[in-house]
């Protein structure tokens, strides 16, 4: 795949360290019975690997350029589908069920990509990426952390999240100016943690932590009283980066609750 130039626009960069690749396909464990759908193939550095131990291997690739290649150079693999599709805007219903995603993502559409895969999660049996440090940082950070914050929270609901390993600069062509790391990310059971309102959470942690600062009293005083607060066993001088997920979910449940006359 020599000779393509990695396009800014798209947040191209491409993994060329054979260590790291190495490492990252074992900690991805693929067997042969499984279909595995990857991000942003690019060059196809991991592609390679990975279709050697699979059944099935969906490629989603937004560069029409690099596509192209990945489509000439497994022609004659009959287990690898190249799909030249925004995968912002892709069905993985379409593909089936238990897939397992992977991908080295654009950093720039990383958090949104999250989001659109999570609405997905009912055939997702686990994610292995590739992210910014400072965001898988953040996604894996616990209560009383400076990194928790509301995207630990968002994903936390849904997601078990493992920090695996990080990654230097230079693994990559070109290198970015921010060191990686792989996360795997792992779906809750449905019935783990009972959501009654989503957007109503995501508004509840939204306005918290944009007075992150602030207690919860004086945070949360538009949407949440004490009284809601104290019932749920939760102190209200406590700052949202203290507050545990389960506990900012009770919350959101209750004032759903109380609108819906419950």
């Amino acid at each position: 795949m020599s000779g393509h130039r990695p396009r800014k626009r798209f947040g191209q960069h491409f993994l060329t360290d054979p260590g790291v690749i190495g490492a990252i396909v074992n900690a991805i464990a693929p067997r042969a019975d499984e279909t595995l759908v990857e991000i942003g193939p690019g060059p196809g550095a991991i592609t390679v690997p990975l279709a050697k131990r699979v059944q099935a291997l969906h490629a989603i690739e937004l560069d029409r350029d690099l596509a192209a290649r990945l489509r000439t150079q497994f022609a004659g693999h009959d287990n690898v589908t190249i799909h030249e599709a925004d995968a912002l805007a892709f069905d993985l219903r379409s593909l089936g069920e238990r897939l397992r995603v992977v991908g080295n993502l654009p950093y720039n559409i990383s958090t949104p990509l999250l989001f659109w895969l999570l609405e997905q999660r009912d055939v997702i049996v686990d994610m292995h990426f590739m992210l910014q440090k400072e965001v898988v940082d953040r996604m894996a950070a616990g209560p009383g952390s400076k990194a928790y914050g509301r995207l630990s929270i968002m994903l936390g609901c849904y997601l078990d999240i493992e920090a695996l390993f990080d990654v230097d600069a230079d693994a990559f062509e070109p290198p970015p100016e921010v060191t990686s790391s792989v996360v795997r990310l792992t779906p809750r059971p449905d019935d783990e943690i009972d959501i009654h309102d989503p957007d109503r959470l995501s508004r509840i942690v939204a306005t918290a932590f944009s007075q992150r600062r602030k207690t919860l009293r004086n945070a949360l005083k538009t949407v949440a009283s004490e009284e809601d607060l104290a019932a749920l066993q939760i102190d209200p001088g406590l700052r949202p980066e203290n507050v545990a997920v389960e506990d900012w979910v009770a919350l959101a449940n209750r004032l759903a609750a109380a609108d819906n006359g419950g």
